[in-house]
């Protein structure tokens, strides 16, 4: 008998309809057939059970299980001669395991053993979604929700690739046909069952993968330098009284918008805490002082972190629990205190600050409390993001830590609101799975675990541009979680809302444009003026050749130059910072327009490309505002203003094996590439960032 359960041997992909009955599986069967010009394997029980009803008047029993089984093999092994790349399997004999065990509460083990054994490249668990369709041999339609449960549980535990298809039948049939077209991509990519339903499940695209790996292979194109952007040329100076200007302007503006403050806050603090976790590694406190370690390891940043602890907004707290850890504390000497508060700092049990996010970590040391990123950003956003009393606030977050960050706003924002005189709304977005980008070996192979699955890793800040795509808003002031100030809030404040200002006047001039270019009487002159607004207003590179188009190209061509997202972006000084800076770039065809350019996306090797990006004067953007409705009020769509070819490749490391991920183009490098943007310096007191614990104490974080 076990000899007629066996499967046949093929190379044939086998995809498995697989549900509680009256879910749709023999018509998606005969569909998925016609469409792929194959054959389908029908559901042998049904002709059985239907045979035994009319000739004896009798319903299934256990004994009938045995023969349904060897039938359905039998069927299956019989259609798999006939088909053509795929079978499509109008059951199997999971499905007749799953239907004993709720049935008897037994399963015959032969049946057992083989239902397991038996072997489908894909399962498609169909959903119970579907109206319920009456016949002689159905009888659990009160039921449908626990034998969902069934089925499913049944793929889990016996380690089944399936994937759940929901929807009307017309829908069911569109997104299979998807699922199996992209598993089949999959498998020529060497992709195994498995491999596609994780990929699946975090609705990345096939295509993604299969372009990311392409780019591992041939390499990132890197930016292609021209000069660096300066004061005069690409980048605006203002004086005081324009800043000014620029103020009440969007103080005057802005009271029937929506505005919207949007902080980037998923990112973890473990780089800021990086030298004080090798301190703990490397350090032996019973062979070593911590001097002769710092000396030994030329560690300023431990010197540095050291001398200035009793600075730190988190020292009290931390000292604090070593005394009541540690009665005889008060007598350690000065090497035995320290070692234990870095250790008590970073501890898992304790504080554990490497792991948690920035955003919600001891920033700024106050009379009356200490506060956390979050709570500035909560004042900054009452203080120029606000509109008839209320501002938006949206943070971009992991969705593990959403807990954490609505402790902290439940506690601060009643205060700040009164404070201000002004209503806070709080969004959360988190990054999205789907933007997570496959790694590879060093041989561009990808990359699996010690489970053997693929690796995938968060795409960078870029992935952001999603989240961002979500907002609602007629401006945006976009600022990291890290970027927030003690002291001077009202200086920031100024400087955002200049900028702003500047954004609005910009924006009028281009809708006002792009609405005249809709008349239907053209005037030469008007072009020309429009093409010198463009060029000297807005930064765009306008091409030779528009002296001589026709006037209606001409008209073609500033549409198309002017109907974009607009940012304005506050720049400092560059006072040796690392990192990116503006310049102006040629592209692949030739153009040349104003980009912020990381040093990854510089060919440092090409003495002419590292000389002109170490001339930067400026640093990246320390703040953008930004607005993405076009002149007739209607959201752009972000995705189609990316340079999609200026991502980065990174070199990690996982359970010590080196591999390479790629990180979309930046959020306001590549992602942002092919927006209308406009540069404006600003005062360095309007950047301060925390890269390292060390930053905070600096005069920015400090008390007055």
């Amino acid at each position: 008998m076990e000899e007629n359960l066996k499967q046949q041997n093929s190379n044939i992909l086998k995809i498995a309809l697989y549900g509680p009955e009256s879910t749709g599986k023999t018509t998606l069967a005969i569909a998925l057939a016609d469409y792929f010009k194959t054959n389908w394997a029908p559901e042998f029980a049904r002709e059985y059970l239907e045979s035994k009803l009319e000739d004896a008047g009798q319903v299934c029993q256990p004994e009938d299980l045995m023969p349904i089984a060897i039938g359905q093999t039998k069927v299956e092994n019989e259609a798999l001669l006939n088909a053509n790349l795929f079978l499509f399997c109008d059951t199997c004999l999971l499905v007749t395991k799953v239907y004993s065990e709720i049935y008897y509460n037994t399963c015959d083990p032969l049946l057992d053993k083989a239902a397991k054994k038996h072997k489908y490249d894909l399962f498609i668990l169909t959903d119970i979604d579907v109206p319920w369709e009456e016949d002689s041999l159905r009888d659990r339609s009160a039921n449908r929700e626990e034998s969902f449960h069934y089925f499913k549980k049944a793929l889990v535990e016996n380690d089944k690739p399936y994937i759940t298809l929901s929807g009307d039948s017309d829908a069911r049939l569109a997104k299979a046909i998807k699922i199996i077209e992209d598993f089949l991509e999959a498998k020529s990519m060497g992709f195994n069952s498995h491999d596609f339903v994780n990929v699946y499940k975090k609705n990345i695209q096939i295509g993604a993968i299969k372009s990311h790996i392409k780019l591992f292979v041939d390499g990132v194109s890197k930016a292609n330098i021209v000069r660096p952007a300066i004061v005069g040329d690409g980048i605006t100076l203002f004086s005081d009284g324009q800043f000014k200007e620029l103020v009440n302007y969007f103080d005057s503006n802005s009271n029937d918008l929506k505005l919207m403050k949007f902080v980037p806050a998923s990112g973890a603090a473990s780089r800021m805490f990086k030298f004080l976790n090798e301190f703990l590694l490397e350090f032996d406190p019973e062979k070593d002082t911590i001097n002769s370690y710092i000396n030994k390891k030329n560690s300023t940043s431990l010197s540095v972190f050291l001398a200035g602890l009793d600075k730190f907004p988190f020292y009290e707290t931390i000292k604090t629990i070593l005394q009541e850890l540690y009665v005889d504390y008060n007598s350690w000497n000065s090497d035995k205190k320290h070692f234990y508060f870095i250790k008590l700092l970073l501890d898992p049990d304790y504080f554990n600050f490497s792991n948690k996010p920035k955003a919600i970590l001891p920033f700024h040391k106050y009379e009356t409390h200490t506060a956390t990123p979050i709570e500035e950003h909560l004042n900054e956003a009452a203080m120029y993001a606000s509109s008839q009393g209320i501002a938006n606030l949206h943070f971009t977050i992991s969705e593990i830590h959403k807990s954490q960050f609505e402790k902290i706003i439940d506690r601060e924002v009643r205060k700040v609101q009164e404070k201000y005189k002004t209503r806070i709304n709080i969004e959360f977005s988190f990054q999205s799975s789907s933007t997570d980008t496959i790694a590879v070996s060093p041989d561009n192979e990808p990359f699996r675990g010690e489970t053997g699955s693929l690796v995938f890793r968060p795409a960078g800040h870029g992935a952001l541009l999603n989240n961002l795509n979500h907002i609602d808003a007629d401006i945006i002031f976009i600022k990291n979680i890290d970027n927030v100030i003690q002291n001077h809030i009202d200086t920031i404040a100024f400087y955002k809302k200049a900028l702003a200002g500047y954004l609005l006047q910009v924006r009028t001039k281009v809708h006002q444009i792009l609405r005249q270019i809709e008349e239907t009487e053209i005037k030469e002159v008007n072009l020309a003026s429009w093409a010198d607004f463009a060029k000297k207003e807005l930064n765009i590179d306008i091409h030779d050749d528009f002296y001589r188009y026709t006037p209606e190209n001409k008209l073609a061509y500033l549409k198309e130059l002017l109907n974009r997202p607009i940012r304005v972006c506050g720049m400092v000084k560059n006072e040796g910072e690392p990192g990116g800076g503006p310049f102006w770039t040629f592209d692949k065809k030739g153009h040349v327009s104003l980009q912020i350019v990381e040093s990854s996306q510089v060919d440092l090797q090409n003495m002419r490309q590292a000389d002109l990006f170490a001339k930067s004067t400026h640093f990246n953007p320390v703040d953008i505002v930004c607005s993405f409705k076009d002149y007739r009020g209607n959201k752009f769509d972000l995705n189609k203003f990316v340079d999609h070819e200026s991502g980065f490749i990174v070199y990690k490391n996982k359970n010590g094996k080196d591999i390479k991920a790629y990180e979309l183009p930046g959020l306001w490098n590549g992602a942002m590439a092919n927006w209308i943007s406009i540069f404006v310096e600003v005062p360095l007191i309007t950047f301060n960032p925390v890269k390292t614990v060390n930053d905070l104490l600096k005069s920015p974080h400090q008390p007055r």
